[in-house]
Parts: structure tokens; C-alpha cells; sequence
């Protein structure tokens, strides 16, 4: 990982809590987990819609989401994995740069399996609120955050 900073959307992220980086790619722990091991895979620029990314972008946000998603499954002792992207606004896209979820899966997790976009769309949304308000909810520290990417740092080395 390079010493370069990350934007997620016009918010500055800070680099304990990537984990894993290419040219045009970085993965990211979650502030708002929906289950665990729930990351995000964005390119490096900027870009709001999946439309907008570069042929060369959209084989490397994928990639990398591949290579991210096999480790995590394995850590995280799961059975399969969710990838989701919400592409605008009124797909529930709450901050605006292109991001994949990826979400390590297992049986049960959620009494109806299409629940999990129910609940990606309502984390978003108290995140939007978070970021937007700054009011007080139930975030992880960047603490917990750095402690998780840490960890995943060390599938990728």
C-alpha cells in the first residue's frame, strides 16, 4: 500500500483502514458492517457511476473484488459471498463513488437471503446521516477499524 491518501465519495479515508490496493483499485474495512467481514472495493478516481469507469477500472474493481472476496470467505468461515452495487441514487446509493460490497455469507445469516439489500440500504443510509450530521450512533473506532484491516492485511502478503 502506497502512502497516498483514499476519498470515498468527498470523504477523506483514512489509510489504516484500506487493506488492499492496486493501480486503479483499494479495498476498505466498513464503518457500518452488515455482517462481518462486509467490505467495499472502489477504484481510485473518483467516479459516481459504474457507466463511468474505464474498461481498464471496471476489470480491476472486479478483480480485485475477486481476489478480496476468496480470502475473506475463507477467514470469515463462510459458504458463499454476496458482491452488491448500488448505481445511483434511487438504487439506495448513498455516497456518490462507485463500490462494490462484499459481504462473506453462511447459512442462516438472514431468515429471507434477499434481506441483506434491506440492510445494506439501511446501513447506507445511517451512514449518509452519520457522515452528512455527524450525530452520535453506533460506529466502529478507527481503532476497531485499523484492527480489522490489519488483519486482512496479512491474507494479502
Amino acid at each position: 500500500m502506497d502512502s497516498e491518501s483514499y476519498m470515498f465519495g468527498p470523504y477523506k479515508i483514512d489509510l489504516k483502514q484500506v487493506f488492499y490496493s492496486t493501480q486503479l483499485s483499494y479495498a476498505l474495512v466498513n464503518l457500518r458492517p452488515v455482517v462481518p467481514g462486509h467490505v467495499l472495493i472502489c477504484p481510485r478516481r473518483e467516479i459516481k457511476r459504474f457507466v463511468d469507469l474505464t474498461a481498464d477500472e471496471t476489470s480491476d474493481i472486479w478483480l480485485t473484488a475477486q481476489k478480496v472476496g476468496l480470502q475473506l470467505e475463507s477467514y470469515h468461515k463462510a459458504s458463499s459471498l454476496t458482491f452488491t452495487i448500488q448505481d445511483g441514487p434511487q438504487s439506495g446509493q448513498t455516497v456518490p463513488h462507485v463500490h462494490i460490497h462484499i459481504l462473506p455469507r453462511k447459512r442462516g445469516d438472514f431468515e429471507k437471503n434477499d434481506e441483506i439489500y434491506d440492510a445494506i440500504k439501511e446501513k447506507e443510509k445511517e451512514l449518509k446521516q452519520k457522515l452528512d450530521l455527524d450525530e452520535e450512533r453506533k460506529d466502529r473506532t478507527i481503532e476497531e477499524m485499523a484492527e480489522e484491516a490489519a488483519n486482512y492485511r496479512k491474507l494479502f502478503t
